[in-house]
């Protein structure tokens, strides 16, 4: 065993060098069976560190959604941007978001409008059974009307283990949310294009470090979670780097970029 988690990491670490944007520090790399909680592939010194989710977190808003009959289904509800909603991104934010683009494009207002709709008791009592890291969502009540939110970099924190342990109760269905909820958030999660055969549904997620929520580009984190399947196999997985200087893509998109690299060394 202890072989082939030597092979698979060098095989992987090899796939990793030809990832054009593996520039940044990798705190974190772990992939696992789903269902036996075995690691495949392990690597990185902050496994255990907790920091911001940033919009990974939108994965356990999914599930409190659905299941609060908040969000309906891939395409409902449909929200409207509203003058003074955060629009960093530009036109992909100005406009109307349903769930399934919500996730596409990371939309920070659209999460900030179904949190506020699931309640502040209720989004606190899920984040406490979800188990999701410290689960304090205390920092920014749900209707605060500024750009803030508990998971960007404020009082919400996740380390890549908790986010894996997270995962596999999303793919073994152990957490207290209805079927429907466990459907929609696989569906509108879908990575879309199979790599290697592979099925893979996650989210990605930049932020930095802090907890003001003053985002700082040069000491970028970048996030992606989720899980894998094919036939009768399913992995879980979490990558975690930081960013030296500020670099474009985001640190989130050049994180899911090298997970897929990686996926096919550590499950052939």
């Amino acid at each position: 065993m202890l072989n082939r988690v030597l092979r698979v990491a060098a095989t992987a670490a090899a796939a990793l060098l030809s990832v054009p944007f593996a520039t940044a520090h990798e705190l974190c790399t772990l992939i696992a069976d789903a269902d036996s909680g075995k690691v495949v592939l392990q690597r990185g010194p902050s496994c255990s560190e907790r920091v911001t989710p940033a919009s990974t977190f939108k994965l356990a808003i999914s599930l409190m959604g659905y299941d609060a009959g908040v969000l309906k289904d891939a395409v409902q509800p449909a929200l409207s941007y509203q003058a003074g909603y955060p629009d960093w991104s530009g036109d992909a934010w100005r406009r109307d978001v349903t769930p399934t683009t919500w996730i596409r494009d990371s939309v920070f207002w659209y999460s900030q409008q179904v949190v506020k709709r699931v309640g502040q008791e209720r989004f606190a009592h899920y984040a406490k059974v979800f188990q999701y890291g410290n689960a304090d969502v205390s920092a920014v009540p749900v209707d605060d009307p500024g750009q803030n939110g508990v998971w960007v970099m404020s009082s919400l924190r996740i380390s890549a283990e908790e986010q894996l342990a997270f995962m596999r109760r999303i793919v073994r269905r152990q957490l207290p949310v209805s079927a429907h909820a466990f459907d929609m958030t696989a569906l509108i999660a879908s990575y879309g294009t199979p790599v290697d055969g592979w099925a893979v549904h996650g989210k990605t997620g930049t932020g930095s470090p802090g907890s003001d929520n003053r985002y700082d580009a040069s000491r970028a984190y970048g996030w992606y979670v989720g899980w894998a399947t094919k036939g009768e196999r399913r992995l879980v997985f979490a990558r975690l780097i930081q960013d030296e200087q500020a670099l474009k893509p985001n640190a989130g998109l050049r994180a899911r970029d090298e997970l897929l690299q990686l996926l096919p060394a550590a499950a052939p």
